[in-house]
């Protein structure tokens, strides 16, 4: 490039490469709107408040996230239901949410996606009185605790007692907070009670060391969760609660709900990427209490899993679950790998069309070279040919008028080295057709004749040396 640009006009310049970078600049800003934009720095979750298995799950990867270099922003909600509402709000600003399994599903919710499904929430119903009840269909007629008003806990408690026959209609539903279980059902005030709550929750120790009040081992937990894909069947074992008390008294089937991690449809892919591997970390790692003892259902490898059975698992998502990390983030901090993978999509235009380019420009201009040379052989082919048709003196110096200007154009072309041969063939033709013009302009008086006939005669020998070779 160098040997053949370096010494010619700027202008040559700039009409032999112009048209290869113009190619090269249109082809960049097409390859340009598909690239991504970068990442934002910032996640927003909704959780729970704090102190809540969402709030401290969230806590976790907002670690993970940290050393990533990606804030995660954990914002404090009353539970799944204000979570499940935030996320379906683009207005909210909410990036993912932690939802209670049987809450919502993609009909529910067409914008949200799934990263997995990340621990159980145990189903428990509590009962107070001696006689043994084993069916939601033995709480007919009995008034019963399904959990805060407009809350997750009693939507999927309303949701279990309708399917087994147990409404408004047959029996007493309360809403009640929580924590006032306990008092109710020892008073007497309730018959039975419905909690979604962690095993460790300070609620559900109290109701199971209560002596007036018994946990329900329900008979038919593998019939909903076979009927309810988002339930789960669980078995709480003798004395795992309390080993010194033996609660429960006796293996106890229970039924439980999954969490899911979602995110809304329009998060970044490298931000949905990064969270799932996040869970994936998170979920790997042991948790133990201050006691030095682990969750009952919490078990490494166990979750996050992927059949979510209510929304669609985020593209994303099933690509780490299936390949790991990036091939760049393995080796790579995050935001270079991001922003190397982000701007691989210019290498397209870069390998397929500015390396011919580059290839292309040369050749371009060594076509206007010869394109010129073969220009002035023209020029020079006319001047021949009036060379033999006119006598008169000033026609015939106005005749090598024109040879001379055809040499000094041709003696300013910027040739580059490997034409300069046909460069050279070209002054030594002008040289040739110079040669016969003063041959008419002074021939000898006693051959006018002849010299005239002989030079019609060479005059194809001639044009045989003028015309190039047009393949060189």
């Amino acid at each position: 490039m160098r040997r053949i640009f370096g010494s010619l006009p700027f202008r040559e310049v700039i009409l032999t490469v112009g048209p290869a970078v113009v190619v090269v600049l249109v082809a960049f800003w097409f390859a340009a709107q598909f690239v991504a934009p970068a990442p934002p720095r910032e996640i927003v979750i909704a959780a729970a408040t704090k102190g809540s298995p969402y709030y401290e799950a969230a806590a976790r990867y907002r670690d993970a996230l940290a050393e990533s270099g990606v804030m995660l922003k954990i914002l404090e909600t009353k539970g799944s239901m204000e979570n499940l509402a935030l996320i379906k709000d683009p207005r909210s600003k909410v990036d993912a949410a932690f939802l209670q399994g049987g809450l919502a599903n993609e009909r529910d919710a067409p914008d949200v996606r799934s990263i997995g499904r990340v621990f159980y929430e145990p189903v428990w119903i509590f009962y107070q009185g001696a006689t043994k009840l084993e069916r939601l269909t033995d709480l007919v007629g009995k008034r019963i605790l399904i959990g805060p008003a407009g809350s997750a806990t009693a939507a999927l408690a309303t949701r279990l007692l309708t399917a087994s026959g147990v409404t408004a209609e047959s029996a007493t539903l309360i809403t009640m907070e929580l924590p006032d279980y306990v008092a109710a059902l020892e008073s007497g005030k309730a018959d039975a009670g419905v909690l979604v709550l962690a095993p460790e929750a300070r609620t559900v120790r109290r109701l199971l060391a209560s002596p007036t009040v018994r946990l329900m081992n329900l008979v038919q937990a593998d019939a909903y969760a076979q009927r309810f894909p988002f339930l789960q069947e669980l078995e709480l074992k003798e004395g795992v609660a309390d080993f010194a008390k033996d609660l429960p008294p006796n293996d106890t089937q229970l039924v439980a709900t999954t969490t899911a991690l979602v995110i809304t449809k329009d998060l970044h892919p490298a931000l949905a990427n990064l969270l799932t591997q996040a869970a994936i970390t998170v979920h790997a790692r042991p948790v133990v209490d201050a006691n030095g003892e682990f969750p009952i259902f919490q078990r490494v490898g166990t979750f996050p899993r992927t059949d979510d059975q209510e929304f669609p698992l985020s593209s994303e998502a099933a690509r780490v679950y299936k390949s790991g990390p990036p091939f760049l983030q393995r080796y790579l901090p995050f935001w270079l790998a991001t922003w190397i993978d982000r701007l691989s999509v210019l290498l397209l235009p870069m390998i397929g069309i500015l390396l011919p380019a580059i290839r292309f420009a040369p050749a371009l201009y060594s076509w206007r070279v010869r394109r010129r040379i073969i220009y002035w052989y023209r020029e020079l082919k006319k001047v021949e040919v009036e060379v033999g048709t006119h006598s008169d003196p000033a026609e015939l110096a106005a005749i090598l008028h024109q040879i001379d200007r055809i040499e000094e154009a041709v003696n300013r072309l910027p040739i580059p080295l490997d034409v300069a041969n046909q460069l050279y063939d070209l002054r030594g033709h002008i040289h040739v057709v110079r040669r016969r013009m003063m041959a008419f302009k002074s021939p000898p008086a006693h051959s006018g004749h002849r010299s005239r006939v002989t030079a019609q005669a060479t005059a194809p020998q001639v044009q045989a040396q003028v015309v190039p070779d047009q393949k060189n």
